[in-house]
């Protein structure tokens, strides 16, 4: 990810602490000391333990290398960013929150000093320059970004000391794109679907940024307790009261020997019962699973006692993720149409047909969706008109069509359905003159038209989250195809008809013009099949906030027109291609399943 990656200046010479992983950042040592800055160097990345400190700047610095040496500081593993504010007036260190934002470029920012011949007058300004990549907000929410970096800084000359510092700076930082990948990394932090009355309670990731080397447990923590980002909360609850925060002065948070961690809480989560203290402990363990050093329990504690101890065993029988699920079977429909299929995670290539009317070859199939507990199956007729239903079971019938389409093509009918947690079916009708998304409430019934404020286009492809709450939508129009995520908003009481509305779609693959095929496949992750403008066909791994995951893209694989995973990574991802179904074991390379099969899926 990015590892080569450099900046357009001169390069920065380091001094490197192996034995105590600790890399300075001589920012002043190789700086000019008049002129342009072409571009800050951004640092190479750095072995995981290894940290990232600047160094101050030296005696009689120049502006460039004032600024220079403050753009370095940025990219330092400096927890309170000290050194950074040591380039800065005392004002201007005062009111800089370097905690609102990060400015993600595709490289290292460019300064340009706007009149260089003013530099004797004491006051000189330089304008920030670069191509955004991405932005993550307070909330330390990732958003894809586009268009030009420009902001000012202005230098002053102090007129006792004679020593030119920063007196305007803009709020938050700014780093080239392999600068943001060193420095930062995602974590998913976990909440409840609101909308759940299940028991255990589903959970749903909110995936996070947070700097990889400034004690990353007590900082999500921290983001866990005060609550989900802004395009998640609508859709979720959390365990932790409101107003509840660590308590004043709690250190760093570590766990011992043992793997116990101890959180301390104000006394706004004093008064709670023994249920409420699960649901806290089992969204930490949720949180911290990913982390080194591992957590395997957790204490909470307030006004001045235990609340309730969690170990992580306990923490799956408090709430359950999508990636707990372990399917039982592959599925696919085989040459004659008929639903099959094979364990799961097994080396067998013999699929076997399913019981009841799906697996009987009475309905010829295109495409089936399998319900997550295994017992019901959907499937699309050849010709994607109609959509049939029916359970899993040895002389189980399938009865009329439960939704049709009157699309004129084939291409322009009925997507693949889906299944949501609940037991929902969803599907797309594709016809041009009159595209719909539609949910059939237990896959039976009148079907309810889902609405879509703000998706401009028409579904291709359905895919919703096991959490029941998260949608992710191939949305075509004018010949490109992008992947969107929305958020699941339903409204209904009893005996009513609900209204069911997917509300905020944002794009997961901004760079992609075309997307083909896609699959969730963890709990915030989806991998993709598409390619860029110009470019060829790829697969590829995405988060949900359209940021890239820090793991290896799956094996090249020509041809692909259908991709499946489960949110249990560790189901090998499957593959309808040129070859035909094929699946990836972990290490391993493509493996061939069978030459007569179509459309794979998991459960979901």
């Amino acid at each position: 990810m990015g590892g080569g990656e450099r900046g357009r200046g001169a390069p920065v010479r380091t001094v490197a602490y192996a034995a105590s992983g600790i890399v300075l950042l001589a920012g002043c040592a190789s700086m000019p000391d008049n002129g342009d800055l072409r571009g800050v160097e951004s640092t190479p990345r750095q072995d995981a333990q290894v940290r990232v400190f600047a160094m101050p700047p030296s005696e009689d610095a120049t502006p460039t290398q004032i600024v220079q040496g403050f753009l370095e500081a940025l990219t330092s593993d400096d927890p309170d960013y000290k050194t950074a504010r040591q380039y800065l007036t005392r004002e201007a260190a005062r009111t800089w929150r370097p905690e609102l934002s990060t400015t993600v470029l595709s490289d290292g920012p460019g300064a340009q000093a706007d009149r260089p011949d003013r530099q004797d007058t004491g006051s000189l300004s330089y304008t920030l320059t670069g191509t955004k990549v991405a932005t993550v907000d307070a909330q330390q929410s990732y958003t894809p970004a586009s268009g030009s970096y420009d902001e000012l800084v202005h230098l002053t000359r102090d007129a006792k000391s004679e020593q030119w510092r920063i007196d305007a700076v803009p709020q938050g930082v700014v780093m080239g794109k392999s600068d943001f990948q060193r420095n930062y990394m995602s974590v998913n932090k976990y909440y409840f679907a609101a909308d759940d009355a299940g028991s255990p309670p589903m959970t749903v990731a909110d995936p996070v940024y947070v700097r990889s080397h400034v004690d990353p447990t007590t900082q999500m923590v921290r983001s866990l307790i005060e609550g989900p980002t802004a395009w998640l909360d609508p859709a979720v609850r959390t365990g932790f009261p409101e107003g509840t925060a660590l308590r004043k002065g709690a250190s760093p948070l570590t766990p011992d020997d043992r793997g116990r961690l101890t959180v301390p809480l104000n006394d706004k989560a004093a008064e709670i019962g023994t249920g409420r203290c699960e649901e806290m402990a089992a969204q930490l363990l949720f949180t911290l699973r990913t982390l080194s050093p591992a957590v395997d329990e957790v204490e909470l504690r307030a006004g001045g006692g235990q609340l309730c101890s969690l170990a992580q065993e306990g923490a799956e029988t408090v709430a359950t993720r999508g990636a707990l699920g372990r399917p039982d079977y592959l599925y696919f429909v085989d040459g004659e149409g008929r639903l099959v299929r094979i364990t799961a995670g097994s080396g067998d290539t013999e699929p076997a047909p399913v019981p009841g009317a799906l697996g009987e070859g009475e309905k010829a199939l295109r495409s089936v969706a399998v319900a997550r507990d295994e017992r019901t199956a959907a499937g699309v007729a050849i010709d994607g008109k109609s959509l049939f239903v029916a359970s899993l079971a040895s002389g189980s019938s399938s009865e009329e069509p439960v939704l049709r389409s009157t699309g004129e093509t084939e291409e322009d009918r009925l997507t693949t359905p889906s299944w949501d947690a609940q037991g929902g079916l969803w599907v797309a009708d594709s016809d041009p003159t009159d595209p719909r998304l539609y949910l059939l409430e237990d896959g039976e019934g009148e079907p309810v038209q889902v609405r879509t404020p703000g998706l401009d286009g028409r579904v291709r492809a359905v895919r919703v989250a096991a959490d029941g709450v998260r949608i992710a939508l191939v949305v075509e129009k004018d010949g490109r195809s992008s992947l969107v995520i929305g958020r699941i908003d339903r409204n209904g009481g009893t005996g009513e008809r609900p209204t069911v509305t997917v509300l905020d779609p944002r794009s997961a693959t901004p760079e992609l013009e075309q997307v083909t095929a896609m699959s969730w496949a963890g709990d915030s992750r989806l991998v993709v099949v598409g390619r860029e403008q110009g470019g060829v066909e790829q697969m590829k791994y995405v988060e949900v906030d359209g940021s890239t995951p820090d793991v290896p893209a799956p094996a090249a694989l020509t041809g692909v027109e259908a991709v499946t995973a489960s949110e249990d990574e560790q189901a090998p991802l499957t593959a309808y291609s040129v070859d035909g179904i094929v699946r990836l074991p972990s290490g391993a390379q493509w493996q061939k399943v069978t030459e007569e099969g179509t459309a794979p899926v998991y459960p979901g």
